[in-house]
């Protein structure tokens, strides 16, 4: 199963965004990564470099690797309306963002690892792969045997925020993905129309 697993702070400073959450190295060092500091003389970035940076700002976000997410920016070019957003809502759509939107992890990491170890169900039947694309109406909840576990419930205690599209049901640890959210409902930083002129080129 790929995925990224280096270092989470390095690419966060790559980006100066918390990507991956509240991040005390970014904090302390809000510049980009390098032997020479925050004093390396850097050049102007060309447009291709700009572009090229945020879609992988995005690719990292949602840990995504290259080819799926190649596949993904298709499928949105292919869908009624706007791509960039329809990129990003597909992006939302997938079951390990999901999960981690309910807040039944703290982090894409762990909703990722809790969906591959077949902890989490969609419409009662148990679902472990992570890119799964939920359609409107899907219910996704703990499984049964894994509603005792620490790490779900430590999770669901430290949630602190509900997303429109939505609908958790904290008696059944269950939600359900109400309707395709809109760009205004996604909280991330992500500019997706340099993504979609990156792949006009």
């Amino acid at each position: 199963m790929a995925r990224y697993r280096g270092p989470k702070s390095k690419i966060a400073r790559r980006f100066r965004d918390p990507i991956f959450g509240a991040d005390k190295a970014l904090e302390r060092k809000n510049y980009p990564p390098g032997q020479h500091g925050p004093n390396k003389r850097r050049g102007k970035q060309s447009e291709y470099a700009i572009q090229l940076a945020e879609k992988q700002k995005a690719k990292y976000t949602y840990g995504i690797l290259e080819r799926q997410f190649s596949n993904m920016f298709d499928k949105a070019s292919r869908m009624k309306g706007i791509t960039g957003e329809n990129l990003l809502a597909l992006c939302e759509s997938r079951l390990d963002n999901t999960v981690f939107r309910l807040g039944l992890a703290n982090s894409r990491r762990g909703a990722r690892q809790l969906v591959a170890h077949r902890h989490i169900t969609v419409n009662g039947e148990i679902v472990n792969i992570p890119s799964y694309q939920l359609r409107v109406g899907d219910v996704v909840a703990v499984r049964e045997k894994s509603k005792s576990l620490e790490v779900i419930s430590a999770a669901i205690a430290n949630k602190d925020q509900n997303f429109d599209w939505l609908d958790w049901d904290s008696s059944n640890m269950s939600g359900k993905y109400m309707n395709v959210p809109s760009r205004e409902m996604i909280p991330e930083n992500i500019k997706e129309q340099l993504i979609v002129e990156l792949y006009s080129k």
